[in-house]
């Protein structure tokens, strides 16, 4: 029905916590709440008090604490696990007792050994002792997809008799197809009497990677609450991730006529504050949240985002908390996206200038993964800028080695004119200094020498900051490159030319003692 509403019921706090490397401590669990409720979920499954005291404090500070969402703490069918649950959530100002028990014959008969009778009145029994503390009342066949239908509906049906008031229908170990989960929830409402006193509720994982296909199946099959975890987290594989749940809904109204309570803005970074908290980041595939969600590098893409964002964006970045779509620089880039990112950083270059950029940027792209920012000012750098110096590096060629003594052969152009030279050193890079030194005839002395590398990555480029002195002029000169010793000599290039441009135009002495040009 158009409008119907889903509840998103988050637990990402209870089993996206109980996950190998998500282990929060009570306090990292409260700020991980109180971002929940700004991102709108309408119940926080906030633990299993009864598994730990820490948990059980979690629980508790939690209810105390958060004042927009139900706050859920989960329970065996057992009275110690129930009253445990309802000490630590009954200050919350909305609270909720979720109990499970298995139904499928494997986990009868391999893990509790017992009888079907006997799970059914372990169930009942314990649904009517959560409801002596509160009307608010979860319960979970565990292992539904596996378990015998008509068994299956008659515990359901027995539990809401009995007072539950949401029914949820876990896949748990995500075996279910996402048709065969749909003939299941069909099922369930064709066939459990009175189901249409509780809300049907769905819990799928993803080990087959269809926990938000199965959920969104389910939903066009009459559930109304889904329960789901930032970024997927959970036993395993995971569970049906939150984003993906809340942003198909929101992408296809079309298909999905229904509203969630979700602030979809505040997605993004309650994502990055999981990831924060726990250590352990994204896929940077991950639909919605991946780093790569929003960003572009094909160059056929880039052209159509640039022109209209539909074109390659089903959803915008802005309605998941993200500023903006990023146009990754790399190999597959085109001159749209290279112009572009030209522009953001400053550079307003003629068409021959930015040819010339884009050229020097194509095999930049083939020896680095990204181009970043620093990269590009670098291209420009070296290609536009520094186009009329008056010494130019053509080439330059290293022998060194254990067995070898340092040479660097190095070709110029000095104005019109090509020069070469070689010269030994105690290094690769003294050795091209020194032939470039010699080449160039000048009398400059070296003040100071540092690499820096621009960006991160064994692939990065090196930056080389030299600082020389001449004359009384003091000139700082740099270099970048991703082999580090043409770095260095471009550096010192850059020097020599700044060196040059002040001989033929001298500062005033008398304002200035001595000129640097930084």
């Amino acid at each position: 029905m158009p409008g119907d509403r889903v509840i998103i019921f988050d637990t990402t706090l209870r089993d996206g916590e109980q996950s190998p490397g998500f282990t929060m401590g009570i306090d990292e669990k409260l700020m991980m709440a109180k971002q929940l409720e700004r991102l709108g979920v309408d119940v926080i499954e906030a633990g299993f008090p009864i598994s730990s005291k820490g948990d059980f404090e979690a629980v508790r500070k939690i209810a105390t604490e958060i004042q927009e969402c139900e706050i859920a703490a989960l329970a065996r069918t057992k009275k110690d696990d129930i009253e445990h649950a309802y000490r630590a959530i009954k200050d919350a100002a909305h609270h909720r007792i979720h109990i499970f028990a298995s139904t499928s014959d494997i986990h009868l008969v391999h893990q509790l050994k017992k009888t079907r009778e006997e799970v059914l009145k372990m169930a009942v029994e314990a649904v009517k002792l959560a409801k002596s503390y509160t009307q608010n009342v979860e319960f979970s066949p565990m292992d539904a997809t596996r378990s015998d239908r008509n068994y299956l509906c008659k515990v359901i049906e027995s539990v809401i008799e009995a007072g539950t008031t949401t029914v949820n229908i876990p896949d748990t170990v995500g075996y279910s197809m996402p048709w065969e989960f749909a003939s299941l929830i069909r099922h369930i409402r064709q066939n459990v009497g009175g189901v249409e006193k509780a809300v049907l509720s769905v819990h799928c994982h993803n080990d087959l990677g269809l926990a938000t296909s199965n959920s969104l199946i389910a939903v066009l099959e009459g559930a109304r609450q889904v329960e789901c975890t930032i970024n997927g987290i959970g036993e395993r594989a995971g569970n049906a991730s939150l984003e993906e749940v809340v942003m198909s809904i929101k992408a296809r109204q079309d298909l999905l006529h229904f509203q969630t309570s979700i602030r979809s803005e505040q997605i993004y970074p309650t994502s990055r504050l999981l990831t924060k908290i726990t250590g352990v980041n994204v896929q940077p595939n991950k639909a919605i949240v991946g780093s790569n969600a929003f960003s572009h590098e094909s160059g056929i893409h880039q052209d159509g985002i640039l022109k209209h964002r539909l074109t390659y964006e089903i959803v915008t970045p802005e309605s998941v908390g993200i500023s903006k779509s990023s146009l990754v620089l790399g190999k597959h880039s085109g001159r749209h996206a290279f112009q572009e990112r030209l522009q953001d950083i400053g550079f307003t270059l003629s068409e021959e200038q930015v040819e010339q950029a884009f050229q020097r940027f194509k095999i930049l792209a083939d020896k680095k993964s990204e181009i970043f920012d620093e990269d590009m000012e670098a291209i420009v750098t070296e290609t536009v800028i520094r186009a009329a110096d008056k010494y130019k590096l053509t080439g330059l060629t290293v022998v060194c080695g254990t067995a070898a003594t340092p040479t660097a052969t190095v070709s110029l152009q000095v104005n019109e004119t090509s020069i070469k030279g070689s010269e030994f050193g105690d290094g690769p890079v003294d050795a091209a200094f020194k032939a470039i030194k010699n080449l160039t005839g000048t009398k400059s002395r070296f003040l100071s020498y540092s690499v820096n590398s621009i960006t991160g990555g064994t692939d990065a480029q090196g930056e080389v900051t030299v600082r020389l002195e001449e004359n009384g002029n003091i000139v700082i000169g740099q270099g970048a490159h991703e082999d580090i010793i043409m770095a260095s000599a471009m550096a010192y290039l850059n020097a020599l030319n700044k060196l040059a441009y002040l001989e033929k135009n001298p500062v005033n002495r008398s304002a200035r003692r001595h000129a640097s040009w930084q």
